[in-house]
């Protein structure tokens, strides 16, 4: 079979250019060009080797180019294995080299570790140069004469990198500074002094040592804000006025339910007492009936003793009558 010539140029051409093609996609000749120019010694074996591995080369090369650049010695082993362990090898790169300007001592091994463990290591550098302010909440305190006083504070911080892995963050400055707020406002013996000394607060907050187990250095606890609230110990008493009146009161409303409770019983005494009255004089005209017919109460006897009642009857009425006479008089 012949081919012309023109046609063989232009088929061999082809296949130099999808051999090219296969070869750059598979070997990063260019990044390696770049590597060399900018003085990172790595063979062009290593880079294919990353691609087995599924490593990005351009994720561990251009790091170490700056890296280099900088002045910081880093091995390709370090960014590969920390890029395979799931880290940023980027922002741990311009982390080394923050830290390396601003002349603080911050090793690869530190400085990995922080950023596996889910903080951000530039952000962490960046601190330590530019301390950052933290503003409390309202914090809410009350004096000893029952004042409330409104509190919030300015808490400036500078990250402390050897703290970062496992140190607190910021919840836990926050809540510190607000108990001791609380702290030092309840010891006081009026809010006048608090509302006189605001570095008081400041004083006492920053000399308990707030910082201690976190991840930060607590440079200064400035007042930012300082009001009067409620009177908290007067709305107390007042309630407790209140339910001292209540307790009282039910407490009278348990005596007069006693009192009438007793009141009903001795009524139903008397009247236990008259039916025994009414049923003794019910006895007498047996007792009498019963003495006529055996002797022992004679005839004019009974008439005496019946003038002697009809007597005492009318002397009663006489009397009932000038009674009435004289409360009209």
């Amino acid at each position: 079979m012949n081919i012309e010539p023109g046609l063989y140029l232009v088929l061999m051409a082809a296949i130099i250019i999808i051999v090219l093609s296969i070869l750059l996609s598979v070997v990063p000749v260019m990044l390696w060009i770049s590597a060399l120019a900018s003085g990172v010694r790595i063979s062009i074996i290593t880079l294919i080797a990353m691609r087995l591995r599924r490593v990005t080369p351009s994720r561990i090369v251009n790091p170490m180019i700056k890296a280099t650049k900088a002045g910081i010695d880093l091995s390709v082993n370090q960014l590969e294995s920390h890029f395979l362990a799931g880290g940023n090898v980027d922002r741990v790169v311009n982390a080394l080299i923050a830290a390396h300007r601003a002349k603080i001592h911050l090793e690869f091994e530190r400085a990995a570790a922080i950023d596996l463990a889910g903080r951000d290591v530039l952000l962490a550098v960046q601190m330590s140069v530019n301390p950052r302010v933290i503003e409390t909440p309202n914090v809410s305190a009350v004096a000893k004469n029952g004042i409330e006083v409104k509190v919030i504070a300015r808490v400036t911080v500078r990250a402390n990198i050897d703290r970062l892995v496992g140190g607190a963050g910021e919840e836990t400055i926050i809540a510190r500074v607000g108990e001791g707020i609380v702290t030092t406002v309840g010891s006081s013996d009026s809010h006048k002094d608090v509302l006189e000394n605001p570095d008081l607060i400041s004083r006492t907050v920053l000399g308990k040592g707030l910082d201690a187990g976190t991840a930060f250095e607590i440079l200064s606890i400035d007042i930012a804000d300082v009001d009067v609230g409620k009177n908290i110990g007067a709305h107390l008493q007042t309630e407790q006025a209140e339910a001292d009146k209540r307790i009282a009161q039910a407490k009278a409303e348990e005596r007069r339910a006693m009192a009438v409770a007793a009141e009903q019983e001795m009524k139903a005494k008397v009247v236990e007492m008259r039916a025994k009255v009414v049923e003794s004089e019910s006895q007498v005209p047996l007792a009498m009936a019963e003495a006529l017919r055996s002797g022992n109460l004679g005839v004019m006897d009974y008439m005496n003793l019946k003038n002697i009642d009809a007597d005492t009857q009318m002397r009663s009425s006489l009397g009932k009558i000038n009674d009435g006479k004289g409360d009209k008089e």
